[in-house]
């Protein structure tokens, strides 16, 4: 029994360790980071760059005709956003429709080593969310989706107007074979809030690693004690910046009199 059972325990015995041994060689992990987490605004604020910064934990052997790529994405807070399509009637251009977006990024960046369309399907594409042309509401204030696209696709231009919304097909600069790098905009008109830095790992159109990385936007200073006082007490607020506006005109009219 013992002369039996000794080859199957070491065939077994080898089985076990070919597979242990040769499945973290195809194995691929992503480690990314930030050179800021937090943004600070003030008066003097024109707008910022941040760099994405990753490495690629790569095994010795991959299959040369795989391909590999990389997309850095940046989202900020999600928002509502109200789209109004006008209508001429009578002569005049009137809000006829207005549909809200619920759950919209008020920023998004999307760069990657080549076109996104050209990484994976469709469907993986619209269920990360990569590309502003797969970003889509979390709901909508219609239940027809049709109807709802044409507005869903006008709020996009408008943020791409407002640099709000952008992507570089060819964004992510690869230091070496492992090491990356993406340089993401913030301009002057970002919205404050929780941002998020999100890489992906792409391996013949199959995401093998994501990682996220938190990244906060606020104000300092003077703006950001206003900010407080205007949300934190309303009425005060507005009854001040009433009492502010009519110290200034009378000060105006004064100094005009006295000319």
């Amino acid at each position: 029994m013992k002369t039996r059972a000794l080859p199957l325990i070491t065939s077994l015995f080898a089985v076990l360790l070919a597979i242990t041994s040769s499945a973290p060689a195809y194995a691929e992990d992503l480690v990314s980071g930030l050179s800021q987490d937090t943004i600070q605004i003030n008066s003097n604020y024109t707008g910022t760059d941040i760099v994405v910064f990753g490495a690629i934990e790569a095994p010795d052997v991959l299959d040369a005709d795989s391909t590999r790529d990389v997309v850095v994405v940046v989202r900020g807070p999600s928002t509502d956003m109200i789209v109004r399509r006008k209508a001429r009637v009578a002569g005049i251009w009137i809000n006829r429709d207005e549909i809200t977006l619920n759950g919209m990024p008020s920023y998004y960046f999307a760069a990657s080593t080549r076109p996104i369309s050209q990484l994976a399907s469709s469907d993986t594409l619209q269920r990360y969310q990569l590309g502003v042309e797969n970003l889509y509401p979390r709901a909508m204030s219609t239940s027809s989706p049709p109807k709802g696209e044409p507005f869903r696709k006008a709020a996009i231009r408008d943020m791409q107007r407002q640099r709000l919304y952008a992507q570089r097909p060819n964004g992510v600069e690869f230091l070496s074979y492992s090491l990356f790098r993406v340089r993401v905009p913030v301009p002057a008109n970002v919205p404050r809030g929780q941002y998020t830095a999100e890489v992906y790992l792409f391996r013949n159109g199959t995401v093998m690693s994501a990682q996220s990385t938190p990244l906060f936007v606020d104000q300092i200073g003077l703006e950001r004690r206003l900010f407080n006082f205007a949300h934190n007490w309303p009425l005060f607020y507005g009854l001040a910046t009433a009492l502010m506006a009519m110290l200034l005109g009378w000060a105006s009219s004064f100094i005009a009199r006295q000319r």
